[in-house]
């Protein structure tokens, strides 16, 4: 009977820690939207502040850029989403990125959420394993005390 509640502790555990693992996935996913939002952000504030005529520094990648001129602010090629992007115009586009902003703050609170449910799941099966512990160690007690009853006979 002792092994038995002994395997079921080591279940709980590699339970508590697969969740734990998932939280932590989960964390990440929470820092790569914040990442993408801000740059959206950011997107939207230079489409905001740049005008046709004004000098930029355009990233060619390998921490590279090259100053170009913005030829027309109204032609601002925003990606859609799946592979695709289309040209808009100064104000379609803003719209464009703050809806997908949209989007990346509703996926934010669902994560938000689900990490929450699993640290709440989490915390229920720690406390199922710290009373098994405690039961564990108070029939350890009794045995303890009946061997020494029956030592003492």
């Amino acid at each position: 009977m002792m092994g038995g509640g002994q395997q079921e502790l080591q279940q709980l555990s590699q339970e508590i820690q697969e969740i734990q693992e998932r939280v932590e996935s989960l964390e990440g996913e929470v820092e790569d939207l914040q990442t993408e939002k801000t740059e959206i952000d950011e997107a939207i504030e230079a489409i905001e502040t740049l005008d046709t005529g004004s000098m930029v520094q355009v990233p060619l990648g390998g921490d590279a850029y090259l100053r170009a001129e913005v030829q027309d602010i109204d032609e601002v090629t925003v990606g859609l989403g799946g592979g695709y992007a289309a040209e808009q115009d100064e104000e379609g586009a803003i719209d464009t990125l703050e809806n997908k902003k949209g989007v990346v703050d509703g996926r934010i609170d669902e994560v938000n959420s689900e990490i929450a449910e699993l640290e709440s799941e989490s915390e229920e099966l720690e406390q199922k394993a710290q009373q098994m512990q405690q039961q564990q160690m108070q029939q350890q007690m009794q045995q303890m005390q009946q061997q020494e009853q029956n030592d003492d006979e």
